[in-house]
């Protein structure tokens, strides 16, 4: 007879799941006793905290759901913080926790890692949170977080297992066939394709929930010669299409582009002001004619649309192509290539002379590693790539500098990315302050031989905030703390490493990194 523990091990791998982020401890140890045997590898992090970012990073790379084994306690509350960019920027995280044993719930009797209300804390952040008091309750419990995760706007789910319930005999697995999102409403896409052939100068707004329909998003694109104005996490999409504008609609110029429009049809995007208003111009530059498509109702509530589609973005996407009229609409009728070249221009303008430098060093990184992931922290070139930069790969571009906004993502997100897309390259691109968050995931780096290229912005401090205190006329305080050595970090975890001060100087190090494994470059900024 199996455990609680051991059909945990089993559900997840009849889940899919290949890959499990966690820190053992006393509280998890019949967690992990189907584990050896079972086909899951487990990657150890350095803190807990590393062990959901790097499910979140392994998610949004590899496009299946992240899983974490955390203690209870001070491992979960350490984790919280990966939770809550994972809720932010909608990605499919589970989060597997122990508890203290059921009886002293709640009764404050001093047990080790012992909170008040465990469950209730993670409820505000995770999109559920589950005791299981009986083995009976774990397969619905697991079943029901991936079936969210596959038919709904996925985030953080987690599920907790009292210390004496784990070690109980598990009840026999059911065959559960596999969710699925839900169907395009026809009504709803007969009136979408109804106001589509009405527009004139349409305009696509693509969020995150779009990067994984690229092919479905070009072709209405083409077909209603419309520029696709693209959010952070959508960039990549339509590389260097003529209607692409991969900047950010915070920017007049693309306020403008959609201010212009007759329609915007808004595919997988939340309005958030951190992509639609970080300037606080005030309110969000769309157009009365709004065509929505999101996979979420309640997102869907939260902005008036003339006509709303609740669906996956490429089923709703292939249904308007499928239901649209045929009526002629010749390319240029909308002028829209021209609309998006023009747009492009002046948003890169508009960056200023300072974001364009440090776009200049993204844009090297991208054409010394074609393919590459960039997995961004909050950091200057980041912040200069998320008002504007073009990348090669669907979904290759993605940070927490936006949202949610947590420092220390990009290292251990960058390793969970590697470790989902062991055929690519990852560059890491991380500043010096944010790179102290997470310095000791290096190791876990070198342990999984990860091809993460960290590229570490050496500015000597959090520069954005010290900018950011000046032009508000306060005194900067707390802005300049003192970085490592980083040609001694990278030796004290055997990485190659490389320092250099020019946009030539970082290309070259890059191009000439080791093919595998770990390495580590310090670009040195005046």
């Amino acid at each position: 007879m199996t455990t609680v523990g051991e059909s945990l091990i089993a559900l997840l791998e009849r889940h899919g799941v290949d890959t499990v982020f966690g820190i053992p401890g006393v509280h998890t140890v019949e967690l992990y006793r189907g584990l050896a045997g079972s086909t899951i590898r487990h990657v150890t992090p350095r803190h807990e905290q590393g062990a959901g970012f790097m499910a979140d990073g392994y998610a949004r790379a590899g496009g299946r759901p992240g899983v974490a084994f955390v203690i209870t306690g001070p491992g979960l509350t350490n984790t919280i913080t990966a939770m809550a960019q994972a809720r932010a920027d909608s990605v499919p995280m589970l989060v597997v926790s122990g508890v203290n044993q059921l009886p002293t719930l709640g009764k404050g009797l001093g047990h080790l890692h012992e909170l008040p209300d465990q469950r209730g804390m993670m409820a505000t952040v995770a999109l559920a949170s589950t005791r299981i008091e009986d083995p009976a309750q774990l397969q619905p419990a697991v079943d029901r977080a991936f079936a969210l995760f596959a038919s709904a706007r996925p985030g953080p789910v987690h599920i907790e297992i009292p210390l004496d319930v784990m070690a109980r005999p598990g009840v026999p697995l059911k065959i559960v066939d596999p969710a699925g999102p839900p169907e395009p409403d026809r009504a709803a896409i007969v009136a979408g394709a109804r106001l589509i052939g009405q527009a004139l100068r349409p305009v696509i707004l693509a969020g995150g929930g779009a990067k994984r329909a690229e092919e479905e998003l070009r072709a209405l694109a083409e077909r209603l010669d419309a520029p696709v104005v693209q959010t952070a996490n959508a960039r990549g999409l339509l590389y260097r299409h003529p209607l692409r504008v991969p900047a950010s609609p915070s920017l007049k110029a693309v306020r403008a582009l959609i201010g212009e429009a007759d329609l915007s049809i808004a595919v997988g995007t939340e309005f958030g002001p951190t992509d639609y208003d970080m300037y606080a111009f005030g309110g969000l530059p769309v157009p009365p004619g709004l065509l929505r498509i999101d996979i979420d109702a309640e997102q869907l509530d939260r902005h008036p649309a003339a006509v709303r589609i609740e669906a996956d973005a490429a089923q709703a996407l292939k249904a308007l192509l499928e239901t649209i009229s045929d009526r002629a609409r010749a390319t240029g009728t909308s002028n829209g290539a021209a609309r998006a070249a023009a747009c492009r221009k002046a948003a890169r303008i508009e960056m200023g002379a300072e974001m364009e430098r440090q776009l200049g060093y993204v844009e090297a990184m991208r054409d010394a590693l074609p393919g590459a992931l960039i997995v961004g922290d909050s950091t200057q070139p980041v912040y200069a790539g998320n008002l504007y930069y073009d990348h090669d790969r669907p979904g290759g571009w993605f940070n927490a500098a936006t949202g949610y906004g947590a420092l220390g993502y990009g290292p251990p997100a960058a390793i969970g990315a590697a470790i989902a897309r062991p055929e690519l390259t990852v560059i890491c691109l991380s500043g010096d302050g944010g790179f102290q968050f997470s310095l000791p995931e290096l190791a876990a780096a070198v342990e999984t031989g990860a091809s993460v290229v960290f590229v570490v912005w050496n500015n000597r401090g959090y520069r954005e905030i010290e900018t950011s205190m000046r032009d508000a006329g306060v005194e900067p305080v707390g802005v300049s703390p003192a970085p490592p050595d980083f040609g001694h970090i990278a030796a004290a975890y055997g990485l190659p490493f490389a320092s250099v001060d020019t946009v030539d100087g970082l290309a070259s190090a890059l191009k000439g990194r080791p093919a595998a494994g770990p390495s580590m470059i310090e670009v040195v900024v005046g």
